[in-house]
């Protein structure tokens, strides 16, 4: 946070790493900061500190869990306590926040929720306030690479583990859910050390920053098995994603597909990609966007309101309420800057078949600077 000689002034923020909607607030968020109330027409409201009972700075990633309407977000701090967990219910009431013990000054960024656990991850980058490139944190080998699992119960936080994995870092996630073995599986990029600065350097503004902000990010999956007290961790592909994204119906539940942004790299993909990965049949579809063109993170929008419990089965199926729906059945939403003709287009793409053509193509009237996070919101939620 900007801090002030009477301490750290929450208010200031550039509110420009996501969006996103509760209990009938539209709020952009910047995760060392509070988040900034706007208009349905984007007309800045001000600061929104939850009436008063949130003290302390909101993630950039909360996550709202589809099935009880409330939303989960965390903040991370450079001096103690170093994190701390918060509630809402559905209505936008603080329902409990606790500082989480054993968190250290790592970069948390993100976070995962399952059904009956929060997932928290510390990777090997830390606060660094020598760091000058006006984000001070920075890769440290001393810095240990952690996952924490805390239940979501009232008073979880007494009884957080922290697991030890491979050094490295995890800037997004995916998801996380419980498998049935009880198993706690968590998804998401990780990228090491010359990977990190690679990026870091570019998201900075580094006078020696590479033409692409390129992390050599793979995609990873964790398996956290409780009982034994170790985690599993494997690649599951080989080419460089990120800013990963799903039907968020099922957060916290077992998914089937999952999207990603590719970077151009070394393994036959040229350009800027999006891809869908299968995680049934193990197989992955690829849309290229061609040389200059830059996409935003896909961004899911169901076909129709979605009702899933959250249950995979192998068709891609989901148990609901009602008629079952494919998980797929929706559209996905990027705006693709292309830097050959200075101009932007949102392009809505079938998320069931990256291979057909856009479904619709909106030419923006100029040229949108390379987007981070978005979201997708209803008339009805922002009204």
């Amino acid at each position: 946070p900007y801090m002030t000689p009477h301490g750290p002034d929450l208010t200031a923020s550039t509110a420009g790493t996501h969006v996103i909607e509760h209990a009938g607030r539209l709020l952009a968020l910047s995760e060392a900061n509070l988040p900034y109330e706007l208009t349905p027409q984007l007309d800045t409201i001000g600061p929104y500190n939850w009436n008063g009972t949130l003290t302390t700075a909101m993630t950039a990633h909360p996550k709202e869990d589809p099935h009880t309407g409330e939303l989960h977000f965390f903040a991370s701090s450079p001096l103690p306590p170093f994190l701390t967990y918060h509630v809402s219910s559905p209505d936008g009431t603080v329902l409990r926040s606790q500082e989480v013990p054993g968190a250290t000054a790592a970069l948390k960024h993100d976070f995962a929720l399952t059904e009956h656990f929060v997932v928290f991850m510390e990777g090997a980058v830390t606060f660094d306030p020598t760091e000058h490139s006006g984000i001070p944190y920075s890769w440290s080998d001393a810095q240990p690479s952690r996952i924490g699992v805390m239940p979501r119960s009232e008073g979880g936080a007494a009884q957080v583990r922290w697991f030890d994995v491979a050094p490295g870092y995890a800037m997004h996630l995916a998801n996380a859910y419980e498998d049935a073995f009880g198993r706690i599986v968590v998804e998401g990029p990780a990228v090491g050390r010359e990977g990190w600065q690679r990026s870091w350097n570019w998201w900075v503004g580094a006078p020696d920053r590479g033409a692409e902000p390129n992390s050599g990010s793979r995609a990873t999956r964790w398996t956290v098995d409780l009982a034994a007290g170790r985690v599993h961790e494997e690649h599951t592909d080989d080419l460089v994603v990120e800013f990963p994204t799903i039907n968020d119906a099922f957060t916290g539940r077992e998914h089937r597909y999952q999207y990603a942004l590719s970077f151009p790299d070394d393994l036959g993909i040229g350009t800027h990609a999006l891809v869908k990965y299968d995680r049934v049949t193990g197989g992955r579809q690829i849309k290229p966007f061609g040389t200059g063109r830059l996409p935003s993170e896909a961004v899911f929008v169901p076909a129709a309101p979605a009702d899933a419990t959250g249950t995979a089965d192998a068709a891609g199926t989901a148990d609901a309420t009602g008629a079952a729906a494919e998980e797929d059945a929706g559209y996905l939403l990027t705006v693709v800057s292309d830097l050959n003709t200075d101009s932007s287009r949102l392009l809505v793409l079938d998320a069931s078949d990256l291979d057909r053509a856009p479904v619709a193509t909106v030419h923006l009237p100029r040229r949108v600077p390379a987007m981070i996070h978005g979201s997708w919101i209803p008339d009805a939620a922002a009204h």
